[in-house]
C-alpha cells in the first residue's frame, strides 16, 4: 500500500468514526423532532451533524456522502427558518439519509450505491419542493453554492467548541485491550479475596492477646501464693525475672496489635478501592445498549400501523460492559415484542378510551448491588384465555388442570420453548422462537426474569441481573462436608424446614409452602457426595425454580452470604456437571460455584430416574435400605431393558454409557453390585474390571459381565480380570439375570 492508499484508508476510518457519531446524533434529534417538530434546539444539533458530515465527506474525497448530507440540511434549514413542517415523511427520509451516509463511510462500490443515492436525494428534493415551491428549480448538488444555508454560519465553528485545557485534562482517554483490563479486574479481586483471609489472622491475635492477659493473671495469683512461704534467693529472682518477661510481652503484643489492626483496616480500604476502581473503570451507562432501540420501535410500530414512544428512566444507572453487550439481544426481543404483541392499533386504543400512541416503558436501576430492569407497555395485556386455548392445543396437560391454573402458572407457558400465540407468520413474530430465548439469555447471565400483567392495561417484564459477570453475590452452603455457592439471583428463596413438615406422596417427598406444593430432594444425592448425618431440628433448604415449579434442595447448613470473584475452571477439564465456576471465600476455603441451569437439568433427570433419596424425619438425610446397581453398556436398548428388570424387583440403578462413565460414577458413588458390557467405547469393560480391582475401595465390588461373546477364551478373559460372574447376552432373559443379581447380592432390600 503507497503512503497515498494508507492515508486515504485512514481518512475513511476517521470518516466511519465521525458518520456513527453523528447518526446517533441525527436519529435520536429527528425522533424528538417527529413528535416536537419545532424544537430549535434539536434542529440546530441536526442540521450541524448534517453539515459537518458534509464537510467530512467532502475532505474524504465521497461524492455521494456530499450530496445526500446537503440533501439533509436543506430539508433541516428549511425546518429552522419557518418554510416548512417536520412531518412523518421527512423524518423518514432523513433517516434513510442517515442510514446511507453510514453506508457510504464503508467504501461500498459506487455502482451499488448510486441508485440509492439517487433515490434517497430525490425523495428529499421533492419533499422541500413540494413544502416550499420557490425552491423547486434550485440546484440541490452543488456544494459550494449551499442555496439554502443560514449565511450567517461560519464554517470553521460547526463543530463543538474545544474544551478548556483543564477539562481537557480531565477527560484523557487511554486505549487498553479488553484482556488486559479483564486482567487487571481479575488480580484486583484476587488481592482483595486474599486481603480478607487477614481477619482469622486478626482474631488469633485477639485470642493471644487474651490468653496472654490470663496468663499474666495467673502468674500473679501463683507469686502472692508464694508471698508467705520462704523460699530462696533464687527463686525470687526467677519470680521477678518472670514477671518482667510477662510485661514485656504484653506491652509488646499490645503494640504490634495496635500496629496490625491499623494496617488490616488501611489495607482493606485500599484493596477495596483498588477492585472498586477497576470494577467501576469497567463499567458503562445503560444508555450504551440503547443506541438505536428508539429508532427501532419507531420503524417497527409504522410498519405495524401503530404509533409507539420509548421513555427510559434511569439511562444512567452504571453496568459492566460484558453484561451491556449480551444484553442487547433479549432486551431488543422484549422491545419488538411489547410493539408486536403489546400495544394495540390506533384505533382499537381509541374505542378503549387510550391515546392513539402507545407507550412503552424502560426502568434502570440499582438495587441490593443488582441491576433492575422493568419493560412495560401500556397495551392490552396477555389474553390468559388464549393462553389457555394454546396450552391445550399443544398438549401440554389438559383442559381440567389447566382450568385449575393460576395466572402465575399460566404465564411461565410464555417460556417454554416453541410457545407462540401468533396466529401467523410475519417478519416480526409467529415462528415460536419467543420469550425462552430471553428467559434463556437472562439465565445464562445469572439472572431472573419473571412476566406480570395487568389485562387490558398492559405487561411487565421484570429483570435481576448482577452488575458484573466478575464477581457473583453468592450463598454459601455445606453439602457433603464442602462448600457449594449458589447465585443469589437464581435462588427462589432459602428457608429452614421443621422436619415433622415433609410428607410422602406418589413415593416422593414434599412440603407445602404458602399453598405450593414443593418437591424435596437431597443436594448431596444431586452433586453425589456422601451424605452427613444431623441431629438438628431443622433441615436448610435452597429452593431454586425452573419454568414449571419449585423444588427445595436439603443441604447440610448455611454458611453465609459472600462476594464471590470468579476463577474460571482449567479447560482442560471440559464443561464439569452442575459447576459453573471456582472461587475462595476470605479464609481461604475453595468454593464450587453452581451452574443452577444445570442443577435443574440434574433435577429433572433425577426425578425421572426414580431412585430418590430420603430427606428422613429423624436424621438429615440418609440412604434408602434398597441396594444400588450400576449398569455399563453403550447400548441403550440393552441398557433400558437391564434397568427396568432391575427396577421391578426393587434395585436402585444407575446407568452409564460406556467404561470411562462407568468408572466415574464408581469413584463418585456408592453400589452394591456392577453389571458391565465388555465391547464399549473410550474403555472397554475389562479395563473397567481390572481397575475396578486395583482399587482399595472398589476392591470388594461384586462384578457381573453380560456380554454377546460366548466363547470359553471371552469367558475367562473376564473371570481373569475380576468379574465373578459372566452372563453371555445370547442366552439372556429376564430371570437369568435376576437370578444372578440375587446370587450375587441377594434381595434388593435387606
Amino acid at each position: 500500500m503507497t503512503p497515498d492508499q494508507m492515508r486515504d484508508a485512514s481518512l475513511l476510518e476517521l470518516f466511519r468514526m465521525e458518520a456513527e457519531a453523528q447518526k446517533q446524533v441525527l436519529d435520536t434529534g429527528l425522533l424528538i423532532l417527529e413528535r416536537d417538530p419545532v424544537n430549535t434546539g434539536q434542529l440546530e444539533a441536526c442540521m450541524r451533524a448534517a453539515h459537518s458530515l458534509k464537510g467530512a465527506s467532502r475532505i474524504v474525497g465521497l461524492d455521494s456522502g456530499v450530496q445526500v448530507a446537503h440533501a439533509m440540511e436543506d430539508l433541516l434549514v428549511a425546518a429552522q427558518e419557518g418554510l416548512l413542517r417536520l412531518l412523518p415523511d421527512h423524518i423518514d427520509a432523513l433517516l434513510q439519509g442517515s442510514d446511507l451516509l453510514l453506508r457510504i463511510g464503508q467504501a461500498l462500490p459506487e455502482a451499488e450505491l448510486e441508485p440509492r443515492v439517487k433515490q434517497v436525494t430525490s425523495r428529499m428534493q421533492a419533499l422541500l419542493g413540494a413544502a416550499v415551491p420557490a425552491l423547486r428549480e434550485q440546484p440541490a448538488t452543488p456544494a459550494e453554492a449551499q442555496p439554502t444555508e443560514p449565511p450567517a454560519a461560519p464554517q470553521p465553528d460547526t463543530t463543538t467548541p474545544a474544551p478548556e485545557p483543564a477539562s481537557e485534562e480531565r477527560s484523557r482517554v487511554l486505549r487498553v485491550s479488553a484482556e488486559r483490563f479483564d486482567h487487571l479486574i481479575d488480580l484486583s479481586g484476587k488481592s482483595l479475596v486474599e486481603f480478607q483471609r487477614i481477619k482469622p489472622l486478626s482474631d488469633s491475635l485477639h485470642r493471644l492477646k487474651r490468653q496472654q492477659a490470663a496468663a499474666r493473671r495467673t502468674y500473679e495469683s501463683l507469686r502472692e501464693q508464694l508471698l508467705g512461704i520462704p523460699t530462696s534467693a533464687a527463686i525470687e529472682t526467677l519470680l521477678n525475672e518472670g514477671r518482667h518477661l510477662l510485661m514485656e510481652c504484653q506491652q509488646q503484643l499490645q503494640s504490634h496489635q495496635a500496629l496490625f489492626d491499623d494496617f488490616a483496616w488501611h489495607g482493606g480500604q485500599r484493596t477495596q478501592q483498588l477492585y472498586d476502581l477497576a470494577l467501576a473503570s469497567r463499567m458503562r451507562p445503560f444508555a450504551d445498549v440503547l443506541v438505536g432501540q428508539a429508532r427501532m420501535l419507531r420503524d417497527l410500530g409504522r410498519s405495524l400501523g401503530k404509533q409507539v414512544l420509548l421513555e427510559v428512566e434511569g439511562e444512567h444507572t452504571q453496568v459492566d460492559r460484558d453484561i451491556l453487550e449480551r444484553l442487547e439481544a433479549p432486551l431488543t426481543h422484549l422491545l419488538r415484542n411489547a410493539v408486536d404483541h403489546g400495544i394495540e392499533p390506533p384505533a382499537l386504543r381509541v374505542r378503549k378510551g387510550k391515546p392513539e400512541e402507545g407507550t412503552i416503558r424502560l426502568k434502570a436501576r440499582h438495587h441490593a448491588n443488582m441491576l433492575v430492569l422493568e419493560v412495560s407497555d401500556d397495551g392490552g395485556g396477555v389474553d390468559l384465555e388464549r393462553v389457555r386455548q394454546a396450552v391445550i392445543e399443544r398438549r401440554f396437560t389438559s383442559a381440567e388442570q389447566v382450568e385449575q391454573m393460576s395466572e402465575e402458572e399460566l404465564l411461565t407457558f410464555l417460556f417454554l420453548p416453541g410457545f407462540s400465540m401468533s396466529q401467523q407468520v410475519t417478519e416480526v413474530s409467529g415462528r415460536g422462537v419467543g420469550l425462552d430465548v430471553v428467559q434463556h439469555e437472562i439465565r445464562r447471565m445469572r439472572g431472573n426474569v419473571r412476566l406480570q400483567q395487568r389485562h387490558g392495561e398492559g405487561s411487565l417484564f421484570h429483570i435481576e441481573l448482577p452488575l458484573t459477570l466478575s464477581v457473583v453475590r453468592a450463598l454459601v452452603v455445606s453439602i457433603g462436608g464442602e462448600a457449594y455457592a449458589f447465585p443469589l439471583a437464581q435462588i427462589e428463596r432459602m428457608l429452614r424446614l421443621q422436619r415433622d413438615a415433609i410428607v410422602h406422596l406418589e413415593g416422593r417427598q414434599h412440603f407445602w409452602l404458602e399453598d405450593e406444593h414443593i418437591g424435596l430432594l437431597s443436594a448431596a444425592q444431586l452433586l453425589q457426595r456422601p451424605e452427613q448425618k444431623s441431629d438438628e431440628a431443622d433441615i436448610p433448604i435452597v429452593m431454586i425454580r425452573d419454568r414449571e415449579r419449585c423444588h427445595g434442595l436439603a443441604v447440610e447448613r448455611f454458611i453465609g452470604e459472600f462476594t464471590l470473584v470468579l476463577m474460571p475452571l482449567d479447560p482442560r477439564l471440559g464443561k464439569i456437571r452442575d459447576v459453573a465456576a471456582g472461587a475462595l471465600l476470605h479464609d481461604g476455603t475453595p468454593v464450587l460455584i453452581l451452574d443452577v441451569d444445570d442443577v435443574l437439568n440434574s433435577v429433572g433427570k433425577l426425578l425421572g430416574g426414580g431412585h430418590l433419596e430420603r430427606v428422613d424425619h429423624s436424621g438429615s438425610t440418609r440412604q434408602v435400605s434398597s441396594k444400588r446397581v450400576l449398569v455399563v453398556d453403550d447400548s441403550l436398548t440393552v441398557r433400558e431393558l437391564e434397568r427396568k428388570l432391575l427396577l421391578s424387583r426393587g434395585y436402585q440403578v444407575e446407568v452409564a454409557v460406556d467404561g470411562m462413565d462407568g468408572w466415574n460414577a464408581l469413584r463418585a458413588g456408592h453400589f452394591d453390585l456392577l453389571i458391565t458390557d465388555i465391547d464399549m467405547p473410550r474403555m472397554d469393560g475389562i479395563e473397567l474390571v481390572s481397575l475396578v480391582r486395583q482399587d482399595p475401595r472398589l476392591r470388594a465390588l461384586p462384578v457381573m459381565v453380560v456380554s454377546y461373546k460366548d466363547r470359553e477364551e471371552d469367558r475367562r478373559k473376564g473371570l481373569e480380570a475380576g468379574a465373578d460372574y459372566y452372563l453371555a447376552k445370547a442366552s439372556f432373559h429376564d430371570e437369568a439375570l435376576l437370578d444372578a443379581v440375587q446370587t450375587l447380592i441377594g434381595e434388593a432390600r435387606e
